[in-house]
């Protein structure tokens, strides 16, 4: 893979570029080989040049950005990683009910922003790992609420690092989906229009929801969040727990015992394992029950 003319974009604007770089280090379930290279674009400029550069010049290139939704497979991946991250990290109120973050920013630190200046309505995201870039890009949710709910526009990139303002209707928000699955564009900004609140009421709903996600879920492990979408007409986590999966392990890896909708990293899990109890946990429940689960975590690998 030739990264010259990435090396030239890194050097114009004083981003590094890591090689061999271990990719346990950038996803939450701290699994996978190593990546061919890895860039940390530092302004929205860069990034665009990067992503114009790496689709003129066919170079395979993947964005992520905290890592709270991938694995990586235990052999790397013979790809630029593009790693959207607290470079890109910025958030200010651009009007009394708006915010506007750079698509690293993580979703704690947007709802702090968002206490801090009164205003409610993401207090359903409070405690859920990632940036709010990756929130945008799988429409994430918790607590019945969605980013569709929040988001007002986004700044997008498209593969010829073309800048534009794309709306929220025209983001085909919905069940973990948006339009950026389909148009590879990638998310930059991010604005969110929330409503005028009481302070007290929105930390007292943070707080609620914080103590409901350590009391039911297994955050004292590496994990991705919930491993696979809710199946139209059930849950996942109550299939799992109906054909007698938790607790069931795969080399280091574990349905956690916790709460069965999450896969966890137990005990120096590799991906291979995490990719076999996957498969296992699919296959039960479909015989069982007849629903096909959907993993949530998209797996990344050559």
């Amino acid at each position: 893979m030739d990264l010259t003319i990435i090396e030239k974009i890194a050097d114009k604007y004083h981003c590094e570029i890591l090689y061999d770089e271990p990719m346990c280090n950038y996803n939450t379930m701290k699994v996978g080989g190593n990546a061919e290279a890895l860039i940390k674009p530092c302004s929205i400029e860069c990034l665009s040049e990067v992503i114009a550069q790496c689709n003129e010049q066919g170079i395979r290139y993947h964005v992520i950005g905290k890592g709270s939704n991938i694995i990586v497979s235990d052999e790397g991946i013979s790809a630029l990683i593009i790693v959207i991250s607290d470079d890109l990290s910025r958030i200010e109120l651009v009007d009394e009910n708006t915010i506007e973050c750079e698509a690293g920013a993580s979703l704690s630190k947007v709802c702090s922003f968002a206490h801090k200046h009164s205003l409610t309505g993401l207090e359903f995201a409070w405690g859920i790992p990632g940036s709010v870039g990756g929130a945008v890009y799988m429409n994430a949710g918790a607590y019945d609420g969605e980013m569709s709910e929040v988001v007002l526009s986004c700044d997008q990139i498209d593969i010829n690092g073309n800048i534009s303002t794309i709306e929220n209707e025209d983001m085909d928000f919905s069940y973990r989906h948006s339009c950026f699955f389909d148009t590879k564009a990638v998310v930059a900004v991010v604005r969110i229009k929330l409503k005028k609140g009481d302070k007290a009421a929105i930390k007292a709903r943070m707080d609620d929801l914080l103590i409901r996600r350590k009391t039911r879920q297994p955050l004292e492990y590496p994990s991705s969040g919930s491993t696979f979408k809710r199946p139209k007409g059930s849950y996942a986590s109550l299939l799992i727990e109906q054909c007698g999966l938790k607790g069931t392990s795969v080399g280091g890896a574990q349905v956690s015992e916790k709460h069965s909708g999450f896969i966890i990293n137990k005990d120096g899990a590799s991906c291979e394992d995490i990719k076999k109890l996957v498969d296992v946990v699919k296959e039960r429940v479909n015989s069982r029950t007849g629903y096909i689960l959907d993993c949530e975590m998209q797996i990344l690998e050559d």
